[in-house]
């Protein structure tokens, strides 16, 4: 098939790209992000539509909020539910009907901006879009954007076009789920395109303020700024080895407020609060330290990053740990009275961080997003003309 679109919005408004993403988890917005920015760099107009915003608010809150509230605290039940839902194919009936009852207002959305092409970081879009091209109310290719390293059953649709997954692990398995290999590609999860660009560390450190020579600690706490990160901070200021620290605190303001009272510690340590130059903040350190979610940990890897894995969230986290360790990119830490002790261990075996290092080199794929993109445009035939 082939579509002519144009780079500019068509003259009632829409763009010929829809990327949809949902707000339970920055990482799917974060994603969606990176796809716009890529399409953008081809001259080729996509909208970031996040789709929870034309669903009711207990559906909503369902999605987003409780997702908050259940990684804070109760991550066990997080994990439950998560491993409980994970049988393929299994589930989509009901999940389907639930979701539609939710979700009209999203519907009409998409009936009166009728894109030429959808990809969705989210499972919930996609699963309306199938739906609504199975009933012939659409028709239009759509493509799904896995962003962690293993596949739960929610992602899977018969009837997407494509599946962009991390790792070919993933694509093995969906293959063996019956979704014909030949749509499915591994390109990575989609980064910010400014991951691309390469940033001399010691160069970042000092525009940023930081000690050139220091090992750089960056510590995540989450587009959300969610988790115990001021229990974490003080077990990292246990580490006897030279270092700094960066803590990113995202959108979390109390947070931010909190540990800036820890700032006279052992080790300098800053303190940030939401930022839009986290490839900045990367490309100054050396390890990531918190948790595993899928876009953090992409990103860090992109910029070169040793991750530091500590209590991941049971479920997605727990599995995107599993891939980490295997490609020896990572170490994970259970408890936090020994966080200090395995950083340390690792700074003193320089050959096993070096190791490390490489091996992060090879597994990164900050290209993601533009490769995404370039498969789109082949597959569809997109065109950057004016209008």
């Amino acid at each position: 098939m082939g579509y002519s679109l144009s780079r500019k919005k068509a003259d009632d408004g829409s763009s010929p790209v829809m990327v949809l993403s949902a707000a339970s988890g920055a990482g799917h917005i974060s994603a969606a992000d990176a796809l716009v920015a890529a399409f953008k760099n081809r001259d080729i107009s996509a909208d970031h539509i996040e789709v929870l915003k034309y669903t009711n608010p207990i559906f909503r809150g369902i999605y987003s909020d409780l997702y908050k509230e259940l990684v804070n605290k109760r991550p066990e039940v997080l994990g439950w539910v998560y491993n409980a839902l994970d049988r393929p194919w299994q589930y989509q009936k009901r999940r389907l009907a639930l979701d539609r009852l939710s979700t009209g207002s999203l519907v009409k959305l998409l009936r009166k901006e009728k894109p030429g092409l959808a990809l969705c970081t989210h499972f919930l879009p996609a699963e309306i879009l199938v739906y609504l091209k199975k009933k012939k109310i659409m028709d239009i290719p759509i493509g799904v954007v896995i962003t962690d390293y293993d596949a739960h059953a929610m992602w899977l649709y018969r009837g997407v076009d494509w599946y962009f997954v991390a790792c070919e692990e993933t694509k093995a398995y969906l293959a063996a789920l019956g979704i014909p290999p030949e749509t499915v590609f591994v390109t990575g999860i989609p980064v910010d395109p400014k991951f691309e660009e390469d940033k001399p560390k010691r160069e970042a450190r000092l525009q940023l303020g930081l000690d050139a020579g220091k090992t750089t600690l960056l510590v995540s706490a989450g587009g959300f700024g969610v988790g115990p990160v001021e229990s974490l901070i003080r077990s990292i200021q246990e580490v006897q080895h030279p270092i700094q620290i960066v803590v990113i605190c995202g959108k979390n303001a109390v947070l931010e407020r909190k540990l800036k009272k820890l700032e006279g510690g052992k080790h300098k340590m800053k303190v940030i609060g939401f930022t839009r130059e986290m490839d900045r903040w990367m490309a100054a350190s050396d390890m990531l330290v918190g948790k595993a979610g899928g876009l953090t940990s992409t990103e860090a890897l992109a910029r070169g990053l040793i991750l530091v894995i500590v209590n991941p969230i049971p479920g997605q986290e727990e599995r995107n740990s599993d891939h980490f360790l295997e490609e020896g990119v990572a170490i994970r830490c259970n408890n936090l009275p020994a966080l200090a002790y395995k950083i340390d261990a690792l700074l003193t075996d320089k050959e096993r961080f070096s190791k490390m290092k490489g091996s992060v080199k090879r597994f990164a794929r900050p290209y993601a997003a533009s490769e995404i993109v370039s498969i789109v445009v082949t597959k569809t035939g997109i065109k950057t003309c004016c209008i």
